[in-house]
Parts: C-alpha cells; structure tokens; sequence
C-alpha cells in the first residue's frame, strides 16, 4: 500500500514540474515580439514578382504562367514570409509548432501549419521562414480587387503612396512531456506595407 501511495505521490510531482514549465513557457511566449522582416521568393504563376513591380503594370495576358491560371482558375502566389521571434524575457522559450493565417487588409488570404520546432533562448532572437501558397484567382477575378493593386503597384515610383496592412496570426504549440498543448488564441503581427517601400 506505500508502495502504490509512493508512486502515486511521485507522479503528482512530476506532472507539477510538467504544468509549471508549461506555465514558464506559456509566459515566455507571451512576452516575445514578433515581427514580419522581409519576404522572399515571391511568384505569382511562376513569375517573379520583382519584374512585375519593375515593369509598373500588370499585362496578365503577357505572362504564359498566369494566362493559364486565369483559365485554370488557379494563379498560385508562392512567397516566404521572414517572422523574427525575439525574446526578452530570462526564460527560454520554445514552440514546437504552430498554425497561421496571413490577411491583407482584414481580408484573410491563407492559412497553414508550420512544423518546425523554434528555440529562442533568454535574450535571443530568431527568424522562422514561413512558406505559403494560395489561390490568387478569387481577387484577380474581382475588378475591384485589381484596381487596387494596379495603384498599388503604379504608386511605387512617382504616384501618391498607398500602403496597406499585412497581418499574420500565428497559434503555437508547446511539447509538455508527450503532447502538444496549443497556445490559447492567436498571437497578431501587424505590418504596414508601402507602394514606396514593399516589405
């Protein structure tokens, strides 16, 4: 009978030692600043996107790749978002995966899951790439939608700036021993994007 009220005794002390680095981990979390510090590789239809800011118009008739995705109903928009993850706190944190949602204007483009563990040691800082892939083909369809961007892009070199706001929601999730226990609700990252200063 003290062998059974041993081990039950042992195990609440474990399992306590478990909730207490979550709560450690939780607050570590909870005071990192994350920011959105570049993208990359940025292709709608398989072209670059540079060479369509360079060039100032959107021609989609020109491009092979986005003509076809105008048929097709599917423009694939590639890009890697740079999410740097600062911690200020003496404690590490750690999240070992996470969901999240990228939204232009309150207007959700796409979501996903990135499984990959991230350490961020007391004081340090990280970047975490972000690859998403969505269906551009809703908001090209939509003439509103293209007017937008076209002043957008058109604003870059001479015309009145436009900005806009890039949001990106992330959810992580901690190991706690053998599962994974999910942050409650979303962390926001807002970033202000210029016709003048893209990202």
């Amino acid at each position: 009978m003290k062998n059974i009220l041993y081990i039950c005794l042992v195990a609440l002390v474990i399992a306590g030692c478990g909730i207490n680095r979550q709560a450690q981990q939780i607050k570590a979390l909870e005071k990192c600043t994350y920011r959105i510090v570049s993208a990359d590789q940025i292709t709608v239809g398989g072209a670059d996107v540079k060479k369509l800011i360079n060039d100032q118009d959107i021609n989609l008739a020109s491009l092979p790749g986005l003509a076809l995705g105008l048929l097709r109903q599917d423009v694939p928009l590639k890009a890697r978002l740079n999410l740097e993850v600062k911690n200020p706190t003496g404690d590490a944190a750690s999240i070992n995966q996470f969901e999240y949602k990228i939204l232009i204007n309150k207007q959700e483009l796409a979501d996903g899951f990135v499984n990959q563990e991230v350490n961020i040691g007391a004081g340090q800082a990280t970047v975490v790439p972000v690859d998403m892939q969505i269906n551009l083909y809703p908001f090209l369809s939509n003439s509103k939608v293209m007017g937008e961007i076209n002043e957008f892009l058109k604003a870059g070199k001479g015309g009145p700036e436009k900005k806009g706001i890039l949001t990106l929601k992330i959810k992580p999730s901690i190991k706690v021993g053998n599962s994974l226990v999910k942050y409650p609700g979303y962390i926001t990252i807002d970033k202000e994007v210029s016709s003048k200063i893209l990202l």
